[in-house]
């Protein structure tokens, strides 16, 4: 029973999902869905990369990975289908999965399955789905589209060193609250070289020890850590991180090494 990944902007008070699924079961009754989450922001490229690059190398190999946003069909509208360390991504070719992938995928297709116009509005329910099923029953790429070589390129934000800090902007706030930076821990401990550091950020706050887990510190305390994203992250013990330091989207943060 091959497995189908779901990670769109389609929420859940519509009845969008739930179409999208039941075309799904259609092609494929015995399909194993998986929500990765369909609360993505509306058309945030940048959200779903980073919630599906920090989810998709949990699910076993040759796993089909659906990716529902900004798929909407306009003229220039291209669908890809790609193999990348053993899994399989379907989606739009609007910048994403250069934001997912750390090298280049190692098989790219232009899918080239005829557009039911029924579904032109929702093609993530047909084209889309039609191409995720093709590979989650063991079809192969090249049955479903034309070999390519390059995908659409999207930049992020990226960390600024200068000297002895590393100045970098808050690119995730999780349902915990919890403040997740764009500084990961092997930049991190690169720069800061055994030597002590300073994070400061909003309102005059600063940490200065990285935690090993939330719990290490007393409860409403402040602390920093690198968690399951390997990014480092702002967080409360049991508290509103988000809120309560006031740090928000983009927001800057700066990490200064001495000795």
């Amino acid at each position: 029973m091959g497995i189908i990944t779901l990670t769109t902007d389609l929420g859940t008070k519509d009845f969008y999902q739930a179409a999208l699924k039941g075309s799904l079961l259609k092609l494929l009754p015995n399909a194993n869905l998986v929500d990765i989450s369909h609360d993505i922001s509306a058309f945030n490229i940048p959200h779903a990369a980073f919630v599906l690059k920090n989810s998709f190398h949990y699910f076993p190999k040759e796993t089909v990975h659906l990716i529902g946003i900004d798929s909407v069909y306009h003229e220039n509208s291209k669908y890809l289908a790609l193999r990348y360390k053993d899994h399989f991504f379907v989606g739009s070719d609007n910048g994403i999965f250069s934001l997912l992938f750390d090298e280049q995928p190692s098989e790219v297709v232009e899918i080239n399955i005829m557009q039911d116009l029924n579904f032109l509005h929702f093609p993530l329910s047909d084209i889309l789905a039609k191409a995720a099923c093709h590979l989650a029953k063991g079809g192969k790429l090249n049955e479903i589209g034309i070999s390519i070589n390059g995908i659409e390129q999207r930049m992020t934000l990226q960390p600024v060193i200068e000297g002895d800090l590393i100045r970098g902007s808050v690119i995730y706030i999780d349902s915990f609250q919890n403040v997740i930076t764009n500084i990961t821990k092997e930049l991190f401990t690169k720069q800061q070289k055994n030597r002590n550091f300073n994070l400061f950020f909003r309102r005059n706050e600063s940490i200065t020890s990285l935690s090993w887990h939330y719990n290490e510190v007393p409860e409403g305390e402040k602390l920093c850590l690198f968690g399951i994203s390997n990014h480092l992250e702002i967080a409360i013990n049991k508290g509103n991180a988000s809120g309560l330091l006031g740090l928000h989207l983009g927001d800057i943060v700066r990490i200064e090494f001495y000795k």
